[in-house]
């Protein structure tokens, strides 16, 4: 099986009417073996930092996971295996005086004192094999469940493979 088709039939997979927005199968250096049309392009250090997370786990938690310039708060994982993150909303507020306009970037990232209305809904799985980034992303109504179910399945079956 090509890796386009374990992208397009196992990723892309419809679940109770939904699939994921986008997904990929990426080598550890950041070469794409296979993507949807929707995945984004990736910046090098975008990898890097992914990479790193794995290695030093933790280390996204204070800047949040970039792919392709979209910020998700790391919420959760298993260390060295699996990244999962939630889209995070940025809120603009602009104050006018007499004189000039301030604008206020809030970008929340304490997921315990910030209301629901203030994350995206959608989110992103990245399960680590051996040689491979296997990355899912999803937007509601696709559960975050849903999206580790199928990214974490397919990992756990290319790991079983020796990939």
């Amino acid at each position: 099986m090509s890796w386009q088709n374990y992208v397009d039939d196992h990723l892309m997979c419809e679940i109770e009417g939904n699939h994921l927005t986008a997904a990929a199968i990426l080598g550890q250096d950041g070469s794409v073996w296979a993507q949807s049309a929707t995945f984004p392009q990736l910046k090098p250090e975008e990898i890097t930092a992914i990479m790193k997370d794995f290695e030093e786990p933790g280390t996204l938690a204070p800047t949040g996971l970039y792919l392709g310039g979209t910020k998700y708060m790391v919420i959760q994982g298993e260390p060295g295996a699996v990244i999962r993150g939630k889209k995070v909303k940025v809120i603009i507020v602009v104050f006018r005086t007499c004189y000039r306009s301030f604008r206020l970037v809030y970008i929340y990232e304490e997921m315990a004192a910030i209301p629901e209305c203030y994350w995206g809904a959608g989110g992103v799985c990245v399960k680590k094999t051996s040689q491979a980034l296997i990355i899912g992303i999803y937007d509601e109504p696709l559960t975050p469940g849903q999206c580790n179910m199928i990214v974490e399945r397919l990992g756990d079956y290319l790991i079983d493979q020796g990939l």
